[in-house]
């Protein structure tokens, strides 16, 4: 017999019965109070707590002692006889959260169906085959929680929060993701959200995009975001064939926190997934260009060559650890980039102000490494070459790969330490490896990554042929054949 998350009648008849709700709030110990009175605030704060959501929120914050800041969660990892990986994050957090995480990003997309994993991002709050979307929406909120959809170029991940007691009701619907309808009427009805988001991309992230197209053309060159041609040419049909081919056990996890790992255990096994499991292509690096002109009197330069790949975990974290060391980004609000790159900025003077940071997109078997700066369009052309001389130069000292480590330490502690950067960084390497690493065991390993390593991993990006994607006024940004 089919097992399912469901709402019973018992919350129903809790919801009607005004006794059975006030001996809830009292047994769940929101506020322990009672309204006296002469007491009008005590009085006002139990009929406020009467109502469900507000309840849930109270929870939410007051319920349980949360994790102190810095305390990192251990992470336990089960792969089910299915290959359906399992991982759960120990923490007592009023909170919890559990996400299912599937390999049907956009590398899987074929040219008919480009913008697949946007829409299926898209259709996180629409109807599925067992629950409208009204349904999803309303009993979600109803108990205070909310539902949450991402993706990236491998996977899309669909995370539900809760108070620990209403867990089962995100289960619930979280189960019928699995299986969408994509209803034409309600993409339709969608369709104004579309477009906002694809107007709401920034120009940073349209270079990423353009590089990853110069970089790999198809697979991993395939954008996050649904291409314009595509805004009414993929139906529902074309997206159930799509859902049926990546929604696969074999390539995808069920991660959580502040669960029990029996009861994610127990949600995990119920779960049906379509015979999917359509092999992927393995990613060819070619390198080039990708421009798109537009007006303004700025551009932004995405340039990058090789990088490290998930695969090879030792060269992955020298990548990281190069990322932190030549310039990950300001450390300040309008502060100035620190390393190589910055240095680079220096050199190249200007009298407009222009932005860069490192680029270090890390996937299951390849990567890119470079930089993605942004300045005035007379003077970019200048910026990007003294940037490319920096990159090919392969020049790390020892004094940048410690401040690279350091600062890598410290944005994996913050990721670990707080449950929601904690879930998606888990649910990832649960999807992508098979496996999730230990902070402590990440950490130990990014010790051990020596200067020779992250030298190594640099001379490799000097070494390939770069890949430039650019957007703006490119009259003065060069070719990807020029940057020599």
């Amino acid at each position: 017999m089919k097992k399912s998350y469901q709402i019973g009648e018992k919350y129903y008849a809790a919801k009607n019965s005004s006794s059975s709700l006030q001996a809830n709030i009292y047994n769940e110990n929101c506020f322990k109070i009672k309204p006296k009175a002469n007491n009008k605030i005590n009085a006002m704060a139990y009929i406020a707590n009467k109502t469900n959501l507000l309840r849930a929120i109270a929870k939410r914050g007051l319920a349980f002692c949360p994790r102190p800041v810095g305390d990192i969660s251990a992470v336990s990892v089960k792969v089910l006889e299915n290959k359906l990986v399992v991982a759960t994050a120990d923490a007592t957090v009023p909170v919890s959260r559990v996400s299912v995480v599937l390999g049907a990003g956009s590398r899987h997309e074929t040219y008919d169906t480009l913008g697949a994993s946007h829409l299926l991002r898209l259709a996180g709050g629409l109807s599925t085959q067992n629950s409208s979307a009204f349904a999803i929406a309303r009993n979600i909120q109803q108990v205070g929680g909310t539902l949450t959809a991402w993706n990236d170029r491998e996977v899309v991940g669909y995370t539900v929060e809760t108070t620990a007691n209403n867990v089962d009701t995100g289960l619930r619907y979280l189960q019928d993701l699995l299986q969408p309808a994509f209803k034409p009427w309600e993409m339709m009805d969608n369709a104004k959200t579309l477009h906002n988001q694809l107007y709401a991309v920034t120009q940073e992230q349209r270079a990423i995009e353009l590089v990853h197209k110069a970089a790999f053309r198809t697979g991993l060159g395939n954008s996050i975001y649904i291409p314009t041609f595509q805004l009414d040419n993929l139906s529902s049909e074309s997206l159930l064939h799509y859902v049926a081919n990546n929604f696969s056990a074999s390539r995808a996890a069920v991660v959580g926190v502040g669960i029990d790992s029996s009861t994610l255990s127990d949600f995990a096994q119920i779960l049906e997934f379509p015979n999917g499991g359509a092999k992927t292509a393995s990613a060819k690096y070619f390198g080039g260009d990708a421009r798109k002109e537009t007006n303004g009197q700025r551009a932004t330069v995405a340039v990058a060559g090789l990088g490290g790949s998930i695969a090879k975990h030792k060269e992955a974290l020298a990548f990281a650890v190069l990322e932190q060391a030549v310039g990950a980004g300001a450390a300040t609000k309008r502060g100035n980039s620190a390393g190589l790159f910055g240095e680079a900025l220096n050199c190249a003077g200007g009298s407009s102000p222009s932005s860069v940071r490192a680029l270090n997109s890390t996937y299951s078997d390849a990567g890119l490494f470079g930089f993605v700066v942004s300045g005035d369009a007379k003077e970019i052309g200048k910026t990007v070459e003294f940037l490319v001389r920096g990159l090919k130069s392969a020049l790390v000292s020892e004094k940048d790969v410690t401040r690279g480590k350091a600062m890598l330490k410290a944005r994996i502690i913050s990721k670990y330490s707080s449950d929601g950067g904690l879930i998606k960084e888990i649910g990832r390497q649960a999807a992508l490896s098979r496996n999730v690493l230990e902070a402590d065991t990440l950490l130990s390993a990014i010790d051990g990554i020596t200067q020779k390593q992250v030298q190594v991993a640099a001379k490799k990006v000097a070494d390939s042929k770069l890949s430039v994607g650019a957007i703006g006024n490119l009259q003065n940004v060069p070719y990807a054949a020029d940057l020599v």
